[in-house]
């Protein structure tokens, strides 16, 4: 697909995205859908509000209503999608840095669009075959004011609200001043929980840290963990649908291991789980462990979600998915990434096991992961990356997984190479038990790439 990435389109605002674009998306959407009505929710970024006003044009141009609902969590979104029963917008760039900004699109069913609907709604846009009504027939607008509300309820009456209370965990909590920023706060209060905040003021200028939840943007969580004593520090991205973690000692917890605990916990013999092509060697070990399936995708939630359904149709169980991005699936509750959510099955995690948290990640802490990103300009420079990546893969002794990108798995380590679905970016991969076979074989890839980056410089 041209517009649609691995999570919906994203582009820097002013520059390939602009008010005009979105609204196109927004009128593409509602005129493919068969739906009186769309919801609309954005995250906090400075831009979003105007990109909101953008979609709520070409939404209600296209004759449907829209109910907006503000500033929301990604999950929140979803969670009154499917309650309602209708489709819904949502304005957010995620994980990306502040000039960024994007646009998820939602079934009424509650779930992110799969590619098949994707590519049906990016037909008609790029055709340019939206639908504008007559003057009589301009959709309605409303303001929806308590669907965060609602969202925290139902997430308090679905956790083991006892189980972490009795535990009375003292929780630091870094929302990257995203839309979590609004809820997350008062859904761990509300858990029993003792919770002391950083970033927490919600402000699309993001001044405390960039939206990504990785560790380099993580200090003051780290430092709020030591001075507070806290049990388990908590990060989110920009629209609260992630959850990384760090320990009781101010230590990052790599996202690998939290979701290698994680399935440990939940996944049985005979179930399967889903992830990426970048899956941890965690991930693969849990999974053998406990005598289930590995299915692997695209990176990316769309691909993950597509491929959870098509397993249930098949009746198969998937307890758990996700990728070690923070980015975790409880499909039994609902078919979303849910920052909040998955927080708290960790805090159910550290009460069941009465452990900390390096107890509970302990055993999935035996590999380094690395990741290095190269930055392109040009459709010239991608394809020599992408050509030298192939060529990288044809020349390694290890046969290539091409599901996206090249990964190369060498049975003690593995490398990935792929173009990112939402920034100009060619993302390096590479994992191992020895940190050093690890960085040895990213800087041997990332090379050849900005060998052949260079060539088409020169």
């Amino acid at each position: 697909m041209k517009v649609f990435g691995s999570s919906g389109t994203r582009g820097v605002v002013g520059e390939e995205f602009t008010p005009e674009f979105v609204s196109r998306v927004a009128a593409a959407a509602a005129a493919t859908w068969d739906a009186e009505r769309v919801a609309l929710g954005r995250d906090t970024r400075t831009s979003g509000r105007t990109f909101a006003d953008a979609a709520a044009a070409g939404i209600t141009a296209a004759g449907v209503d829209v109910e907006r609902l503000g500033v929301v969590p990604t999950p929140s979104l979803v969670r009154y999608c499917e309650v309602e029963a209708v489709p819904g917008v949502m304005i957010t760039a995620s994980h990306n840095p502040p000039e960024f900004n994007g646009v998820k699109l939602v079934g009424d069913d509650g779930v992110e669009l799969p590619v098949n609907r994707l590519e049906v709604i990016e037909e008609r846009l790029l055709a340019e075959n939206t639908t504008t009504v007559a003057w009589d027939r301009i959709g309605a607008s409303r303001r929806v004011a308590d669907a965060n509300d609602d969202y925290v309820a139902e997430m308090l009456d679905t956790v083991d609200r006892d189980a972490i209370a009795d535990a009375n965990p003292t929780v630091a909590l870094d929302p990257g001043h995203g839309a979590g920023a609004l809820t997350s706060p008062e859904f761990f209060r509300e858990l029993g929980c003792d919770v002391v905040t950083v970033n927490a003021q919600p402000d699309g200028h993001f001044p405390g840290r960039d939206p990504e939840p990785v560790e380099k943007n993580l200090a003051d969580l780290k430092r709020l963990v030591r001075a507070a004593d806290a049990d388990v520090g908590i990060a989110h991205d920009g629209d609260a649908d992630r959850a990384v973690f760090v320990d009781e000692d101010g230590d990052y917890v790599e996202g690998d291991a939290s979701l290698a605990a994680l399935a440990a916990h939940h996944l049985g013999e005979g179930d399967t789980t889903v992830a990426a092509v970048n899956v941890s060697q965690r991930l693969v070990d849990v999974c053998e462990a406990a005598g289930a399936n590995l299915e692997l995708t695209p990176i990316g939630s769309t691909n993950i979600i597509t491929r959870i359904k098509e397993l249930w149709r098949e009746g198969e169980s998937v307890p758990v998915a996700g990728e070690g991005n923070g980015g975790v699936f409880f499909p039994d509750y609902r078919l979303v990434r849910d920052g909040a959510f998955i927080a708290a099955k960790f805090l159910e995690l550290l009460a069941e096991r009465d452990a900390s948290v390096s107890e509970v990640v302990a055993p999935y802490e035996d590999y380094t992961n690395v990741r290095e990103n190269l930055t392109y300009e040009s459709d010239a420079e991608l394809t020599a990356m992408l050509e030298a990546a192939a060529a990288y893969a044809e020349a390694a002794d290890a046969d290539p997984d091409t599901k996206d990108g090249y990964r190369l798995d060498y049975g003690d380590a593995w490398v990935l190479v792929r173009p990112s679905g939402t920034e100009p970016k060619v993302r390096v991969y590479a994992e191992s038990a020895d940190p050093e076979r690890a960085r040895a074989l990213a800087t041997e890839a990332r090379e050849a790439l900005e060998d052949a980056k260079a060539g088409v410089e020169a």
